[in-house]
């Protein structure tokens, strides 16, 4: 379809979709990487706001499954007939972009993903019930960070001041500390 612009570009004849498979073979994935955080970082600048006025970035973690054919995807092997991975994504909510991405197979439990995350001092992760690995939430507590997690019910927690007006639909708003570390 654009045999004239890839004349212009120097390129002779058109690429064809099997050429262009054979050569990213042999290129290590690690250029498209960064060229992808490359553009995720320029668009984030563009849409920057600062809705929450927290003075940090607001971000949420999470993760889903794609299924995959075994046939296919032999390395990906999620239960017995069934392949998968797991895309964990860490969405940047003021902008609207995701920030960082994370590929696993589909059996890797979404806590293992929280030490990938490249935390920034200063913002706000916002993890569901999931990501209760205290080790990782530790770590973003010494970077001078914030987490809100979806508490497990067994969770032991001292709450340490109450916030007194909540909107109709919050249920309850605490700072607090936790009391066994598992």
């Amino acid at each position: 379809a654009h045999h004239g612009k890839s004349y212009h570009l120097g390129l002779g004849k058109h690429v064809t979709r099997s050429n262009l498979a054979k050569a990213n073979q042999n290129r290590d994935y690690h250029i498209f990487e960064a060229y992808a955080y490359h553009m995720v970082e320029k668009v984030q600048t563009k849409r920057k706001t600062d809705i929450f006025k927290l003075g940090g970035n607001v971000y949420a973690f999470d993760s889903t499954t794609i299924d995959l054919c075994l046939n296919v995807f032999w390395w990906a092997k999620f239960r017995k007939r069934k392949g998968g991975i797991k895309i964990h994504t860490l969405y940047d909510v003021e902008t609207q972009i995701p920030a960082f991405f994370h590929i696993t197979t589909a059996s890797v439990h979404d806590s293992k993903v929280m030490n990938e995350i490249p935390y920034e001092t200063g913002a706000y992760y916002i993890f569901d019930r999931g990501y209760n690995c205290f080790k990782s939430l530790y770590k973003i507590e010494t970077l001078e960070s914030y987490f809100v997690v979806r508490a497990k019910t067994n969770l032991q927690f001292k709450s340490k001041h109450w916030k007194r007006r909540l909107p109709e639909n919050v249920l309850s708003d605490a700072i607090g500390e936790l009391t066994v570390y598992k």
